[in-house]
């Protein structure tokens, strides 16, 4: 599993306790991934892997077709989704799952992006689809009412 944008480990941990295998989880700030791998440390997981890492600029050093999993929560905000998808359509294996959880855009919440550059679930859809990817569902996230998700799939 890669997490793209791993801030605290708010979605990191849940994951990694999951699932059996390593969960890679990437940030461009070295004090995210110190906080998320001082809280996996504490709650005994030893399946995290953290780094630092601009995986715009530099991809996200994972093998082509190496992961299961990728995770694109609350960040698809950014200036190049496009190439953010792209990287993880890489190095999804086929069959490989897209999850994306974003702030929505028709309310205001009490943090996140403000409501003007928030991506809609459609946007963030089709973006994926141009990337490659087929869609699985849209979620409405039962924990969140300022949250939408959506699952995508590398053919």
């Amino acid at each position: 599993m890669l997490e793209f944008g791993c801030g605290y480990g708010t979605f990191t941990l849940p994951a990694a306790r999951r699932v059996q295998g390593r969960v890679y989880a990437l940030d461009i700030e070295p004090e995210m991934t110190c906080a998320t791998a001082a809280k996996a440390r504490e709650a005994g997981l030893a399946n995290i892997e953290t780094g630092v890492r601009d995986f715009l600029a530099h991809g996200s050093g994972r093998p082509d077709r190496s992961i299961d999993y990728a995770m694109l929560f609350n960040i698809l905000h950014i200036e190049q989704p496009a190439a953010l998808l792209n990287e993880a359509y890489r190095v999804l294996k086929p069959g490989g799952k897209l999850g994306v959880i974003h702030w929505r855009r028709n309310r205001p919440t009490p943090r996140g992006p403000s409501l003007e550059i928030r991506p809609t679930l459609e946007q963030c859809r089709d973006w994926a689809k141009a990337a490659g990817f087929e869609f699985v569902r849209s979620e409405e996230l039962c924990c969140c009412s300022w949250h939408w998700g959506l699952v995508m799939r590398r053919p």
